[in-house]
């Protein structure tokens, strides 16, 4: 047994041991997990909290992404749920190694969590590029998942999507950000204070206050972090994204033998907010377009996202897969 497994085992054991409720809801419970991806032992952090059926929770992919966008949302659901957020591999806080991160090593990151951490959770709530990698793992489940949160799914990376597709640069802006010396000088032009705060205020966050001075100094903590720019540029440049086309996203949708709900904000940006109406539109989908919000709305808006997921949760079967 790998030492990834018998810390992934570790950590579930200890998570779901029937812990006292008042323990349990009124403690983060914070853990290191390892996973072990071609010879590389990758250390990552999980919060666990909470007692009741599994959940787990799943950041988005962002260069100011961790699992802490989800402590307020996981926070309401600690009362009723067992719940777990995990950083992915590449993002969170902590130092990370130089790997030339691809769609195929996020996709086993989420086999080695549904089978090794949280095995069969009742439901899973996951934010834009990983709602997709969970979609595309249910579409290719041999069994039926459980139910599935998609918060403001994305399926394509911010210069992609800018572009209207791939273009060469995008690989190249990836090599030179690999390397030493001019790499990190690059990556730090873009993710200065300002750039943040404007990226923030541009795609993220609906009220450019809700990133004061606290919650900058975090971020800018997440982007500085060592080894940061390998998985930021990869992101940002669509060398993470799990399809290729719109098409695709549907057809997961369709082919995903779970009960699914997407939540997104009625202020996300144009280009991805029609890629969440189009998802939307798909038979069986259940929708909630909460009045606020972009593609943080989950982190900004944790009490109106609840609200909108837990009548979702709280059903006594998945049924069947009904417009709502």
């Amino acid at each position: 047994m790998t030492a990834g497994v018998k810390s992934a085992k570790a950590l579930n054991e200890r998570m779901f041991s029937g812990l006292p409720t008042l323990l349990v809801v009124n403690a983060m419970d914070t853990r290191m997990l390892e996973w072990n991806w071609r010879g590389q032992t990758i250390r990552l952090g999980a919060d666990a909290r909470g007692t009741g059926p599994k959940v787990l929770l799943l950041p988005a992919l962002s260069s100011i992404s961790t699992r802490r966008e989800m402590q307020a949302l996981q926070e309401r659901l600690a009362p009723r749920y067992s719940t777990l957020a995990v950083d992915w591999p590449g993002f969170g806080e902590a130092a990370r190694p130089q790997v030339d991160w691809t769609p195929d090593a996020y996709a086993a990151f989420l086999a080695f969590l549904l089978t090794s951490v949280v095995a069969h959770p009742y439901a899973v709530i996951a934010a834009g590029h990983a709602a997709t990698y969970v979609l595309k793992h249910a579409a290719g489940a041999a069994d039926a998942m459980g139910r599935l949160v998609l918060i403001a799914p994305t399926w394509r990376g911010p210069l992609p999507t800018m572009a209207g597709g791939q273009r060469p640069f995008f690989d190249r802006l990836c090599r030179l950000v690999d390397r030493p010396g001019l790499g990190p000088l690059i990556y730090r032009l873009n993710v200065n204070p300002f750039m943040v705060r404007r990226m923030g205020a541009g795609h993220v966050y609906a009220d450019p206050a809700f990133l004061d001075e606290g919650r900058l100094r975090q971020k800018l903590n997440v982007v500085r972090a060592p080894g940061a720019r390998f998985a930021s540029v990869r992101f940002v440049t669509g060398r993470l994204d799990p399809l290729a086309s719109r098409d695709a996203f549907l057809d997961l949708a369709r082919r995903a033998a779970a009960p699914i709900l997407v939540v997104y904000g009625a202020e996300t940006p144009p280009k991805s907010r029609a890629e969440m109406e189009a998802l939307a539109a798909v038979p069986g989908i259940r929708t909630a377009r909460l009045p606020q919000g972009k593609l943080a709305v989950h982190e900004e808006f944790p009490d109106a996202t609840f609200d909108a997921i837990a009548p979702f949760l709280a059903e006594e079967s998945p049924g069947s897969r009904s417009s709502a």
